[in-house]
């Protein structure tokens, strides 16, 4: 019994970083039940457009807000976080998916959820080092440092990567997923979201 429990552990230390858990109001969150390392999304308890208004920043510290979704099918959120060795692991994976399906009307945004200080303000060491793995990693699509907006749905994943889909209205589209995967996974993934937009 032991070993079986240590074998489950190992497994979810291998493909997701936990975090501390918070409580903020649920309606900044993507409705959604875990099951088995993914979370599943009701449509009838949806809330439409989970990232219609938001202001953030990029690791440039340029302006970021809703529209980079317009005339986008589909957006690819990934939650990410500096320390969180199975978020880096997979961003080689991610950066290729995202020059592959960039003409298919797919983004891909890192969020990262390790970026601000407990006063709020932006750390300048974590943008930094974010840089720095982005570059390594070759994940070079958008990464956005969350502003205050952002914070509610922030604040409820408690484990990163956590990745989410979002039309072109910022609505939550199909499921979000804990832990890493790997390219093929993913792949299949947004074939699947792809034809739950079309």
């Amino acid at each position: 019994m032991k070993k079986l429990l240590l074998t489950v552990v190992l497994a979810l230390c291998l493909t997701a970083c936990g975090g501390q858990e918070t409580t903020q109001p649920e309606t900044t969150q993507p409705q959604t039940t875990q099951t088995e390392g993914e979370t599943t999304q009701s449509a009838d308890t949806a809330q439409p457009g989970i990232l219609s208004a938001f202001t953030a920043q990029d690791l440039q510290g340029n302006g970021v807000n809703q529209e980079i979704l317009a005339g986008k099918k589909l957006t690819m959120v990934n939650v990410w976080a500096t320390f969180c060795g199975p978020c880096i692991n997979e961003m080689p994976d991610l950066g290729a998916l995202a020059q592959e399906y960039a003409d298919k009307g797919v983004q891909i945004v890192g969020l990262l959820s390790d970026a601000n200080a407990s006063d709020g303000s932006v750390s300048a060491s974590q943008v930094e080092l974010a840089q720095e793995i982005v570059d390594a990693t070759g994940a070079n699509y958008l990464h956005i440092i969350p502003g205050e907006d952002m914070m509610g749905l922030l604040y409820q994943i408690t484990s990163v990567p956590t990745t989410f889909f979002v039309d072109e209205t910022g609505k939550q589209v199909g499921t979000a997923y804990v832990g890493a995967k790997s390219k093929d996974a993913w792949a299949a993934i947004v074939d699947q979201m792809l034809e739950e937009v079309a």
